[in-house]
């Protein structure tokens, strides 16, 4: 799901189900603070941040997204395999499609970032959706069809092709609705609209769905 926030309660969890975290902070205050809210729910399994990799969850925190940041998050996303949620004050125009095609999918403001708005955020990169700030969504789906417009006339079909069905889902998931509610508008099974996510990230080699909704916005689709 690509959407704003949405409240998420603590609660139990399967030891074998915990999320593990690695928590990435530019000073020391900020990590421990992160560190400190995420503790509080059982579902969170905290790891060392020099335990990132396949199946966890980076937890970036930086003020601004500078070009050690940026490569500091290709590099845990691209080479390392982790999912990522950034926790900035501010992000430039320039850098909204940057983040979300190096495959984060899930952003917070610090000014947001609560304990519950953290867990929030973490749960939704572990499952692959988006969670982008209100604000931020508009910004983002703006941004991206400028930049289709001002391509409106080109030739030529594009690179990669998708079906109406992979379409009429990504619509939904960009208006926020969530699985369950994309399975009710289009009378699917809930399995379908998830099969249906899963091919087409894996085949366009999309990140997750935030990526997906980037993508198919820059391309025309939606």
């Amino acid at each position: 799901m690509l959407s704003s926030s949405r409240t998420t309660r603590p609660g139990t969890a399967d030891p074998a189900s915990r999320i593990p975290v690695a928590v990435h902070a530019t000073d020391p205050i900020s990590r421990e603070g992160a560190l400190s809210q995420l503790r509080r729910f059982p579902e969170i399994d905290l790891r060392d941040e020099t335990e990132s990799g396949p199946g966890t969850v980076a937890l970036l925190i930086d003020d601004v997204l500078d070009d050690t940041a940026l490569t500091r998050l290709r590099r845990l996303v691209r080479s390392e395999g982790a999912r990522a949620v950034l926790v900035v004050s501010a992000l430039r125009e320039a850098e909204l499609l940057d983040v979300i095609e190096c495959g984060v999918g899930a952003i917070v403001w610090r000014r947001e970032a609560t304990a519950t708005r953290l867990v929030q955020a973490v749960l939704a990169a572990a499952r692959g959706d988006g969670d982008l700030p209100a604000d931020l969504l508009g910004r983002l789906i703006n941004q991206v069809g400028t930049l289709h417009r001002g391509a409106a006339g080109r030739t030529g079909a594009p690179a990669s092709g998708m079906t109406p069905r992979e379409v009429d889902v990504l619509r939904l998931v960009s208006e926020g609705l969530d699985t369950g509610e994309i399975a009710s508008k289009l009378s699917y099974s809930e399995r379908t609209v998830k099969n249906v996510m899963h091919g087409l990230t894996t085949r366009l080699h999309l990140r997750n769905r935030a990526h997906a909704v980037a993508h198919a916005l820059r391309e025309g689709y939606i």
